[in-house]
């Protein structure tokens, strides 16, 4: 019996560790799977926050050769579940054909509120060289802000870290930029497995809008691709108390297409 593999890439100012509930609930569901840190990044929240330096530098064409030298090692195409700049990587993924089938929520580059945020790539505050640190007011206003005051705080004091300058400064240059023609994708692959664009329509960092836009660059593809808008979500749709209701989703969405947690056929 071969289990699948199921790979969790996690987004800009968050850690690793918001998919831990996901891959409790994917684990129980049969699958076999890995959250792979960034390169540098510490495994222990705690560690990371108090010592980013050695993800100082990262920028996204780093990042995403980081996940295809990973991914190209395993046995198998994995199925790739990608929140925020990890479902841009998730895309490009799946579309080069290293993954069985791929998720990607709240794909960026997708940033709206690009005056604010080029503010603090500009006045990075002291000790934080590098880094673009989100400050709980904006975390609540940008990432949390579908859930209570409350849950709100406990997202960041248990997920947020400061994102490598470089890796933000890409994201902006994409979202600038005309969304065809510079975020890797291969969407015209046929050949490729099952794709999954989804979105929160109370996101403030990612929009609706720009998830929707990502789907329309799939229109000519006969390869599947398919588009699930959550109402009354928003970024931190993977994380806070409602990721459930999207995990059951994603799964019930990998059975519809055959992409079974475990079988006995050969790869």
């Amino acid at each position: 019996m071969s289990r699948t593999p199921v790979v969790l890439i996690h987004g800009v100012w968050l850690h690793m560790s918001c998919w831990e509930g996901w891959a409790e609930r994917f684990t129980a569901h049969g699958y076999a799977v890995s959250v792979p840190n960034w390169p540098g990044e510490a495994r222990d929240v705690l560690r990371a926050r108090r010592d980013p330096g050695p993800m100082r530098g990262l920028g996204l064409a780093e990042l995403s050769a980081h996940f295809a030298r990973l991914v190209g090692r395993m046995e198998r195409p994995p199925v790739v579940i990608g929140h925020s700049v990890g479902g841009l990587i998730a895309q490009q993924l799946v579309g080069a054909g290293l993954a069985e089938a791929a998720v990607a929520v709240a794909p960026q580059p997708g940033v709206v509120s690009r005056p604010s945020l080029a503010a603090q790539i500009w006045g990075v505050p002291e000790g934080h060289e590098g880094f673009v640190p989100l400050a709980r007011a904006q975390f609540r206003h940008t990432v949390a802000n579908a859930v209570g005051e409350e849950e709100a705080g406990r997202l960041y004091d248990r997920y947020a870290l400061p994102a490598p300058q470089r890796l933000v400064a890409d994201l902006m240059e994409l979202a600038e930029a005309d969304p065809g023609s510079r975020l890797g994708l291969n969407t015209e692959n046929a050949r490729r497995g099952p794709l999954l664009l989804v979105s929160g329509q109370e996101d403030r960092l990612v929009p609706d809008a720009a998830t929707r836009s990502v789907y329309k660059l799939y229109g000519d593809s006969v390869a599947v691709t398919e588009l699930k808008q959550f109402a009354d979500r928003g970024h931190s749709m993977v994380m806070d108390s409602g990721w459930r209701c999207v995990a059951d989703y994603v799964l019930d969405w990998l059975a519809r297409h055959e992409v079974k947690a475990a079988d006995q056929g050969p790869h």
